[in-house]
């Protein structure tokens, strides 16, 4: 079995340490798989800019993000579901900020990563939730978390939507404070891959997703894992307990179609995708 370069990247949190870990053990080798990861701070809006440009061959992204990018014409498709739970969201804001509740945040300036990134689509779902909607100009670009806390404590932005076990170390130190939490209304990651790798390599994405599926099992099957979680994040063993135990990993490749016509009508709801869009193939037939 000849070897295959497949390039896979993700956001460096927690969700990916079982990639992370087949790597590590050699899984994806004795499968013919040489996979090269590459960590993408600045979300599902980076990550979907790289698949476009052909840097990488596939990513695991926001449910909502890489279906808004395929409707808009990136010749990608799903090819798995990953994380099958909803995203439990944090609305965070700086400590010297005086916002307190999460009523309030709909008129104030949000930082997101980028435009079509997770922090700014999920932030204009929960204003169309809650019958708001934000201005275009109410949103500032600061690329990645980092930047948001940069932004966050200079009172340059005053929201900040992202993961709420990623940022708990940053609540719990007190630099920045959790204002509100919304739940993403659908399971939050999907594993795309480009069209072009896809009609090239099918044999290899088939075998990287079986090692991929493989890995989440066991590591849904070991509660030795929340100690890992908790040594390579430097998160809180109560934090990593409730993420774990609230987290359902995907162990085949079956999308649901239901789902994703749910999250293409809160998409059209929330005008991030126009009402009138041809909705194109969003899954690999394989």
């Amino acid at each position: 079995m000849q070897t295959k370069t497949i390039r896979l990247g993700g956001v460096p949190e927690h969700f990916n340490l079982p990639i992370h870990l087949a790597i590590e053990d050699g899984s994806f080798a004795s499968r013919g798989v040489n996979l090269e990861w590459t960590t993408f701070k600045g979300g599902t809006g980076q990550m979907t800019k790289a698949l476009r440009a052909g840097e990488v061959d596939a990513c695991i992204l926001l449910t909502e993000g890489i279906i808004k990018d395929i409707i808009a014409g990136s010749p990608t498709k799903i090819i798995s579901g990953y994380i099958n739970t909803p995203l439990i969201w944090g609305i965070h804001t700086g400590a010297k900020n005086e916002l307190s509740r999460h009523s309030d945040i709909y008129d104030k300036q949000y930082g997101i990563s980028r435009f079509g990134s997770g922090s700014h689509l999920m932030a204009i779902v929960d204003a169309t939730f809650h019958d708001h909607k934000i201005d275009k100009e109410q949103f500032t670009i600061i690329k990645n978390l980092e930047g948001a806390l940069t932004s966050l404590t200079e009172l340059s932005t005053d929201v900040f939507y992202w993961e709420k076990y990623t940022t708990k170390p940053y609540v719990d130190s007190g630099q920045l404070r959790r204002v509100g939490e919304f739940v993403t209304p659908w399971p939050c990651f999907m594993i795309a891959a480009t069209e072009e790798v896809l009609e090239r390599e099918p044999e290899s994405m088939i075998r990287m997703l079986r090692t991929i599926h493989d890995s989440c099992d066991r590591f849904m099957q070991s509660d030795e894992n929340i100690a890992l979680v908790e040594q390579r994040y430097g998160q809180r063993r109560k934090d990593v307990e409730r993420w774990y135990h609230s987290t359902e990993w995907a162990i085949h490749g079956w999308v649901s179609d239901k789902m994703l016509r749910s999250v293409v009508h809160n998409l059209k709801v929330a005008e991030i995708v126009d009402e009138a869009a041809q909705l194109p193939d969003l899954v690999w037939k394989r």
